[in-house]
């Protein structure tokens, strides 16, 4: 076991014997440290975490800290960080907020650095956060999203997986799965590239091009625009972008870039989404 002598840990801690801990580094309380993973020196592991095998952990990293909310009462949480995870300078990655809930990391996710991740967020394998990315509490996010830089999404989201937002991008509402979302909330098309990256094929990209037509420019209702795209499903990408919208929303979904706002509080079962209190 590489430990550095100047690192303070927990006698509750419990580090494999492959795992590297770095100069400064603290570990406080019943962390456990997986196979092979490396925690840089200066790094914060504190609560009840798990840090999956090979990942990193770098310097000034803060892991499991207390929730930042005020209904938080000090109750036993946890935080579960997937294997190969990397999680990149300044990261800060927070604990549940009630007792027994879990705020939750995927494998092969790659956090850049200041990038936040609030209490009781559920993320998926291979999620992209670069640089400054701020996910509220509650948070739900699909495998292979990726966030440009300084994105952020509203409490109680839920992102599809594989889709995209772009930098400086908020989502107030739900991200649907394959999508880009721009500006406010605005659907401004398919994420293409990030679909034929992760190895989609043709068909299943020419189907959520058509899913985007019709929710976003055919003019028709958002339910019935679902209605009529759910007749022709075909593909699993198309299935999976149909379970998401018709799935229960706390927030609504994002809209084209001429309604992002308003159009955006109904989700496709016709319902109204929460008020944006910002």
């Amino acid at each position: 076991m590489a430990i550095h002598p100047t690192a303070v840990i927990d006698p509750q801690a419990e580090i494999d014997p492959t795992a590297e801990i770095g100069a400064y580094a603290v570990i406080d309380g019943p962390v456990t440290v997986a196979a092979r993973a490396r925690i840089y020196h200066h790094a914060y592991l504190t609560g009840w975490t798990e840090i999956g095998a090979e990942c990193e952990v770098h310097p000034f990293a803060v892991v499991g800290h207390l929730p930042q909310d005020f209904h938080f009462e000090g109750h036993r949480s946890y935080c579960r960080i997937g294997a190969g995870t990397v999680i990149r300078e300044y990261v800060s990655i927070h604990r549940g907020t009630d007792p027994d809930s879990v705020t939750s990391l995927g494998e092969k996710c790659f956090l850049l650095a200041h990038a936040h991740v609030g209490h009781n967020c559920a993320v998926g394998d291979r999620v992209t956060m670069i640089n400054g990315v701020n996910l509220g509490g509650h948070t739900t996010v699909g495998q292979g999203a990726l966030f440009s830089i300084c994105s952020a999404t509203h409490q109680f989201t839920r992102v599809g997986e594989y889709a995209m937002l772009a930098p400086d991008a908020r989502a107030p509402m739900d991200a649907l799965p394959y999508m880009t979302v721009q500006g406010r909330n605005a659907v401004s098309g398919v994420n293409v590239v990030g679909m034929k990256r992760n190895g989609f094929s043709k068909d299943e990209i020419a189907e959520i091009k058509q899913a985007h037509r019709l929710l976003y420019r055919s003019g028709l209702p958002l339910s019935k625009a679902v209605d009529e795209f759910e007749v022709g499903v075909q593909t699993r990408a198309g299935r999976t972008l149909l379970e998401f919208v018709r799935g229960e929303s706390r927030r609504g979904l994002g809209a084209g870039p001429r309604h992002a706002y308003r159009h955006s509080r109904y989700n496709a079962a016709g319902e109204g989404g929460e008020s944006d209190p910002s």
